[in-house]
């Protein structure tokens, strides 16, 4: 079944010591950090696709256009969104979103590609050649 314009996905999580923006050096309180708000957009975006995708195939994140509206303390939860709204053959669009328990945190735009994973891979390990 290919990837179409639609396709929903969520990730969620809690916020912890360990996903703060002290812990990412992103800033010194003890909030939800935007690079794991990030990566929380990611993991939506990226789950959802891949059981669509061929064996062999995955995806790789070129572009991610968010804001970081609302910080979250920790104990709270925090989730994720995504829906695809553009398919241009290997390029992939989303929506993105993230909310916490009290509302909307974040949002914007995610780019992904679909790639073979064995000829990305390669193209990759080139680079540790003298």
């Amino acid at each position: 079944m290919p990837v179409t314009v639609g396709l929903k996905g969520r990730a969620e999580a809690v916020v912890s010591g360990a996903n703060t923006a002290q812990a990412a050096c992103s800033g010194a309180l003890p909030v939800f950090g935007t690079p794991f708000l990030c990566a929380l957009m990611e993991e939506a975006s990226w789950k959802s696709i891949a059981p669509h995708l061929d064996l062999g195939q995955s995806t790789v994140g070129t572009k991610l256009d968010i804001s970081h509206d609302s910080a979250t303390p920790v104990g709270l939860k925090v989730w994720a969104e995504s829906e695809v709204t553009q398919v241009d053959g290997k390029r992939l669009v989303l929506r993105v979103s993230a909310y916490d328990e009290k509302g909307l945190i974040g949002q914007g735009i995610h780019e992904r590609f679909i790639i073979i994973d064995e000829r990305f891979l390669a193209k990759a390990a080139k680079k540790l050649e003298a």
